[in-house]
């Protein structure tokens, strides 16, 4: 990446960018902000900074290219004062302007607004079980850059593993950089436990890691020394990608579950992430919905009755085959699929509805592995939510299929990265504009 020009990202950004993974505070840049901004002007210390957050905001929230007086409109602020921010916007290269549509009424037409493409970027990172990949988003929402490796990761070495990681977004940041996309940092979905925003990674059970400092390995690698990864769940960053992918409407609350060989999950309350004290909530794989093991399962956890080798080997097929051969069975009325299918839905509405009677949302998303099986196991989910949430008969829960495509976790881990230029909009204005 080059910093020799005056349209470069200047230091500051830079620190923000670090601070983004340390959770320390310099100047007014803050971690990855947790709640956005109130949707209307203010009035105080930092004005202009809160205000072209705002105005970014609506350019990249709106459905359709919104103009300078529809900002103007959405945010009580006054035309001139919108006039000025999107013309800085426009100057960092965050926001560009359409052609205007021809006139059909006498006045000039407003000018629409969007946001710029293949500008700044967010680089997002995984690891699960099966595969480990980077996804490199714009802030207009695109797919810069995408790397994905197939591989077994169930109790690997996490050095070796998290090497190869880096390897792969040193060469996507590099090659992104070349190409004069301006990076703004990273982010790693892991399928476990994040001591919140920089680590350790505490436990991962299905890779078989604990305790591991995956800042420091990733870190070791050049590229990577200069943008740190921010950490988080996997569940909580396909949660955070599903939400940006229902924004059109109003902000959204839900449960999301992350289906593959464990099950993750998250709370989006308002479309934000309820993360809990920790950063640890959403763990409901490790729910015990059997405590018995009546149901022939060791510990009668979620995990143990409904998590991809659950459902595999209830259908009597290897555990190591790919999803799509359960799927593919129980479309061909399969008894043992549809059968293990069913037992494992049934597994899933109970835990989901304590989950569902103590959070009061009206909404469950299933994702990850549930996604493809949507058609077989919804249903079930659905029948057990209305026979056991108290409040069902007033306001029905609802159970619908996860939007946000492949790899959500990935495209979450991005978004993260995305907020924090969106928070602070001004951190990449031309050097001569600080």
């Amino acid at each position: 990446m080059s910093d020799d020009d005056s349209s470069a990202r200047p230091v500051r950004a830079a620190a923000r960018a670090l601070v983004l993974t340390n959770g320390a505070r310099t100047g007014r840049a803050t971690t990855v902000p947790l709640a956005r901004s109130t949707g209307r002007a203010a009035r105080q210390a930092g004005l202009r900074e809160h205000n072209l957050s705002l105005a970014l905001r609506q350019v990249l929230d709106a459905p359709a290219p919104v103009s300078r007086a529809g900002i103007a409109a959405a945010t009580g602020l006054a035309r001139a004062t919108v006039s000025g921010l999107v013309d800085l916007l426009i100057e960092a290269d965050l926001v560009r302007e359409l052609d205007p549509p021809v006139a059909v009424h006498a006045g000039r037409p407003a000018v629409p607004l969007v946001p710029a493409r293949g500008t700044v970027a967010g680089v997002g990172m995984e690891v699960n079980i099966d595969y480990i990949g980077v996804r490199a988003l714009d802030i207009a929402g695109r797919v810069l850059a995408e790397r994905i490796e197939l591989g077994n990761f169930r109790h690997s070495d996490p050095v070796v593993v998290l090497d190869r990681l880096a390897q792969i977004a040193d060469r996507t940041i590099a090659a992104l950089s070349a190409d004069g996309v301006r990076i703004a940092g990273t982010a790693l979905a892991l399928p476990g436990l994040v001591d919140r925003v920089t680590g350790p990674l505490r436990v991962a059970p299905n890779l078989g890691w604990r305790d591991v400092d995956v800042v420091a390995v990733m870190t070791a690698h050049p590229v990577l020394a200069g943008f740190p990864p921010h950490l988080a769940n996997e569940a909580n960053l396909a949660a955070r990608a599903e939400a940006h992918a229902r924004r059109a409407g109003a902000p959204a609350s839900f449960v999301y579950v992350s289906g593959e060989v464990g099950i993750g999950g998250a709370i989006v309350l308002d479309g934000e992430i309820f993360r809990g004290r920790h950063g640890w909530s959403g763990e409901i794989g490790h729910m015990v919905v059997d405590p018995f093991g009546a149901r022939g399962a060791q510990r009668g956890t979620l995990e143990d009755l409904a998590g991809q080798d659950a459902l595999m080997a209830g259908a009597g097929l290897d555990p190591s085959l790919h999803l799509s051969d359960l799927a593919a069975a129980a479309a061909a009325g399969d008894p043992a699929a549809l059968g293990s299918l069913r037992r494992g839905a049934e597994a899933l509405g109970i835990a989901l509805t304590n989950v569902v009677s103590v959070v009061d949302v009206d909404e469950v998303v299933l994702g990850g592995s549930f996604a493809p099986l949507f058609a077989y196991v919804h249903m079930t989910v659905a029948e057990q939510l209305a026979r056991g949430v108290i409040f069902a008969p007033w306001a029905p829960v609802q159970v619908t299929e996860a939007i946000a495509g492949e790899y959500p976790a990935m495209t979450g881990a991005a978004l993260a990265v995305i907020e924090t230029v969106v928070a602070d909009p001004g951190a990449w204005m031309p050097v001569e504009r600080i």
